[in-house]
């Protein structure tokens, strides 16, 4: 902790500051206080001496509320916070721990990087305390990227907090809004110097969008794991300050107060994803319009340069009781992610990295209430535990219910190795022997060659299941049920469909090819549609290994949506590609917006083609689709994600279709949750370039 730096700013006080079209930043009455208790928790805990702190503060002045207190080498102007980061780097020798947190309010501006970003392309800054000024300009995100790139060259741990918002809005209540409904298009004064030369800026743009994954390749996606930040909430959001102190009615940052009271309250390892999954909870159900994020290195550990494991799970975002004292739940899970009533959760304490251990559980969730991104559960303690369930606890699903469930069909039936099979199936959770023969869904036989095979309910093979099981093999039944799981997993999250016509969302989300491109590299500006190749057979779109494939996701709709993409592949392998930040669960896209992705296809050595699913999820709230994430067949779950849940929140639907009709059939319109979610998906057959 003796190798800690800090740079802390905070505004409250905007000078006088109209803009071009008479909007301006009100004045904010928590951020500097956000700053003051960040500063004192600073030097308490983690022992921070005061000569490693640097700090710039904007206070108003009783006599004027226009005029801050702190003389002008200490203000948060934009020349003051460059110099800050700069004389930051300075001071911190490498591999110290550099910790930087901004409170006040945010920007969205002109870009003034058209060359780089755009012609129509915005930026988003932090607001100085002179923005009203002729010479007050934003700190703008590329610029920002800029100085932390700077920071990471000279091999400084970073951690950024960022108290601010985009979105504005009106003041609700006690809690004001930090950041303002409008994008400025305040010209640039003739003495403005960005941060950098522009083919710097250029250089930092291309790596930071830049990205890697399986089976297909994501990039446009500015990111970087090169340090840790948490953003109080994403750009078309609240972030909010509110009066937590009941008695002295002081406000505070919400992201800021959270923040603190989670870090005074540690455990053995935490790591900032531990961290976020608290206070996510803590604000997102105090707030819904707001939703905290965090980027980079989420792994890291609070406050140090090593690394624990991250634990993907469902988060408990409220904890209450009905009206007969029974405590309940809310989880972070529910329609758009496939689960159903009646389906149940173990919830482990915030902290517990095993999530496969049972004697760790504290209570079971039974959902009773399901909502589109969120669902109302059932607490069962669980005896001899005293820890009660908490907001920011995680929970796994531990059994599928119902109508998840898939059949499958032992031909023939009396075979001994096939009633090895049936011996070893009860208890798995997600698949059983059909008791009439109907509703296959898969058939599991033994060929000529002693070999088990799995076939659909047609009778036709699936590929790619391979090394073949041997009858002879006493380990081959448990293999076989494996691998039954896993394909009931898979089939689940692909029938996943909102079939409510009737939603606002319904057609809203319009998702297609675009095209290819042999040319195209990661970095480079996506290309003009008309400058795409077209394909051959648009019904059957093929693109070959070596080009990129581009993706359009368009929200039609009135209403922002949080959009995730999975990708399905051949290899019975589930990727969430979209966002391609681990730590990150959905990209914003506004109303009237599109997002083209270009897509890298990638095969397996040994096969010459492959059909690739692609599937693109619009929520109103948020949702985590990680949980869906699945390895290739016969691959072993990541370590520390407790084997996914023990039962991953995989599944179908409960108002999953047949060929014709949604079980879902009752439900009454203004109550059901699909009014808040949408989904479309795409087929791409992938081949290699000799074909």
């Amino acid at each position: 902790m003796a190798d800690l730096y800090a740079l802390l700013i905070g505004v409250d006080c905007y000078m006088p500051n109209s803009l071009p079209d008479g909007s301006y930043y009100k004045n904010l009455s928590g951020c500097v206080r956000d700053i003051n208790h960040v500063e004192a928790f600073l030097k308490d805990f983690p022992k921070v001496p005061e000569n490693r702190i640097l700090k710039l503060t904007a206070s108003p002045s009783p006599e004027n509320e226009k005029i801050p207190l702190e003389s002008p080498n200490k203000l948060p102007t934009r020349t003051n916070m460059i110099a800050a980061f700069r004389k930051l780097g300075e001071m911190a020798p490498e591999n110290s721990l550099v910790y930087i947190h901004y409170s006040g309010h945010g920007g969205r501006a002109k870009t003034v990087f058209p060359d780089i970003k755009g012609t129509n392309e915005i930026d988003e800054g932090l607001v100085p305390t002179d923005i009203g000024t002729s010479e007050g300009q934003y700190l703008r995100d590329l610029e920002l990227a800029q100085l932390l790139q700077e920071l990471v060259a000279k091999k400084l741990v970073i951690t950024l907090v960022l108290d601010c918002c985009h979105a504005g809005g009106e003041t609700r209540g006690e809690a004001e809004i930090r950041g303002m409904n409008v994008e400025d298009n305040k010209p640039l004064q003739a003495s403005f110097q960005p941060v950098a030369e522009p083919e710097v800026l250029v250089k930092l743009w291309h790596s930071l969008t830049e990205g890697e994954s399986r089976g297909l390749k994501a990039g446009g996606v500015p990111e970087s794991n090169d340090y840790v930040l948490l953003a109080a909430c994403r750009q078309n959001e609240f972030a909010f300050e509110f009066p937590f102190n009941r008695a002295t009615k002081e406000k505070n940052g919400a992201l800021t107060y959270w923040i603190l009271d989670t870090l005074k309250q540690p455990f053995s390892g935490q790591t900032y994803k531990d961290l976020f999954d608290r206070l996510n909870a803590k604000i997102h159900s105090q707030f819904p319009s707001q939703t905290p994020v965090l980027l980079g290195e989420g792994n890291r550990k609070i406050f140090g340069a090593d690394y624990g494991e991250i634990v993907f799970a469902v988060d408990v975002m409220k904890v209450e009781s009905n009206e007969k004292g029974e405590p309940q739940a809310w989880l972070a899970i529910g329609q758009a992610n496939g689960v159903s009533k009646g389906a149940e959760f173990a919830i482990y304490p915030l902290g517990t990295t095993d999530l496969t251990k049972k004697e760790d559980r504290i209570a079971i969730a039974t959902i009773i209430q399901r909502g589109g991104s969120q669902s109302l559960c059932r607490l069962q303690p669980i005896a001899g535990k005293t820890r009660q369930v908490e907001q920011g606890d995680r929970a796994v699903q531990i059994s599928a219910s119902i109508n998840l469930v898939r059949t499958v069909s032992l031909i023939p039936p009396n075979d001994p190795a096939l009633l090895a099979i049936a011996k070893a199936l009860p208890g798995n959770g997600w698949v059983e022997v059909s008791a009439d023969g109907a509703g296959i869904d898969y058939i599991v036989s033994i060929n000529d060659k002693g070999e088990y095979e799995i076939c659909d309910s047609g009778d036709r093979l699936l590929k790619n299941i391979s090394p073949p099981a041997k009858i002879t093999d006493p380990q081959a039944p448990a293999k076989v049920i494996k691998r039954l799981v896993h394909l009931a997993k898979y089939k689940a999250t692909l029938e996943i469909d909102n079939v409510d016509t009737d939603s606002p969302l319904s057609g809203k989300l319009a998702v297609a090819w675009l095209g290819t491109s042999d040319t195209y590299d990661t970095g480079d500006p996506i290309p003009k549609k008309e400058k795409l190749t077209k394909f051959v057979d648009p019904n059957k779109p093929t693109v070959k290994v070596g080009e990129y494939v581009f993706l359009s996701i368009r929200n039609d709709s009135i209403q922002t949506l949080n959009i995730a993409v999975l990708n399905l592949d051949a290899e019975w392998a589930i990727e969430q590609i979209l966002p391609s930040n681990k730590n990150e669960f959905f990209i914003t896209l506004e109303a009237g917006r599109e997002k083209i992705l270009p897509l890298k296809p990638i095969l397996d050595e040994k096969d010459d083609s492959g059909e690739n699913t692609v599937k693109v999820f619009g929520t109103l709230d948020a949702a985590n689709y990680r949980v869906l994430e699945l390895p290739s067949l016969d691959e072993p779950l990541p370590s520390g994600r407790g084997g996914r849940g023990g039962g991953n929140p995989l599944a179908a639907l409960l108002g999953a279709i047949d060929d014709e009709q949604p079980i879902n059939r009752s439900l009454t319109v203004a109550a059901s949750p699909s009014t808040e979610w949408t989904t479309k998906q795409l087929i791409m057959t992938i081949v290699k370039a000799s074909n």
